[in-house]
């Protein structure tokens, strides 16, 4: 299924490639927006509990993208790279579809940030501002080899809910493939790349922090989040099952 998803991504019609991916960014952003709007207000001698809770909300972005429909990079650097592994796909192919899903990522996390954080002024006032930077904040300071191996470890999670809803027959089995990984990356504090395009950037808006702040952030967020997809779930899957991968993918090319 991952294989065949991956396939499908680098043949999609450009217009759709742009339009998903917009909407994947919008959609992780409004799952990050709403763990502030829910988390901002709570009790600081809460701790970690509303942390959980931030975390609990955080996952309606990517059930959208799977379920309703959208385009996201760090699916992509699962979906895609098994694919590859599988020969159905070229390294021009993927570099070409990492791209354009980047671009329209950022597109439709700073609409998210700009129209919904900024102009509407949920990420610009009171606690939620508070946390909005402080969420900002904790990202953009990481040291690079701090936010290499977080981003690894988020996307190590993304990937493996992106790949256990593929094996999922039914809304309710793809809700609590994706919650429970994607839970907890949230929880722990891992980086994501386009989780990152929406708060820092919505921390920018309000007049916090610089577009170099989160260019350098990017750099090594994306970095991590490639190794995490490609590497610690794609290619050691592929390595586990190849051979029933690449039997299985040569009868559905048969098969077509």
């Amino acid at each position: 299924m991952a294989i065949e998803a991956g396939t499908k991504k680098v043949h999609l019609p450009f217009p759709s490639v742009l339009l998903l991916g917009f909407l994947g960014g919008a959609f992780i952003s409004i799952g990050y927006l709403l763990d502030i709007r829910v988390v901002a207000s709570l009790p600081h001698e809460w701790g970690s509990f509303s942390a959980f809770l931030g975390a609990a909300v955080f996952p309606v972005g990517l059930m959208l993208i799977l379920i309703a429909g959208g385009e996201l990079l760090t699916g992509n650097m699962m979906a895609v790279s098994i694919a590859c592994l599988a020969k159905r796909v070229n390294i021009a192919q993927l570099i070409k579809n990492w791209f354009w899903i980047t671009i329209s990522n950022f597109i439709g996390a700073l609409f998210v940030a700009y129209c919904f954080g900024h102009l509407a002024e949920l990420t610009t006032t009171g606690p939620y501002l508070d946390k909005t930077i402080a969420s900002a904040q904790a990202k953009i300071e990481a040291n690079p080899l701090a936010a290499i191996c977080s981003a690894i470890g988020c996307n190590w999670l993304v990937g493996l809910a992106v790949w256990m809803s593929y094996g999922a027959e039914d809304i309710g089995g793809k809700i609590l493939a994706i919650w429970f990984p994607i839970m907890a990356f949230v929880a722990i504090g891992f980086q994501h790349v386009v989780a990152n395009m929406f708060v820092i950037p919505a921390a920018i808006f309000a007049g916090y922090f610089n577009w170099g702040d989160y260019f350098y952030n990017f750099i090594f967020v994306f970095i991590g989040n490639a190794i995490g997809g490609s590497v610690f779930v794609s290619a050691i899957y592929w390595l586990s099952y190849r051979r029933e991968l690449a039997l299985d993918s040569h009868s559905q090319i048969k098969g077509h």
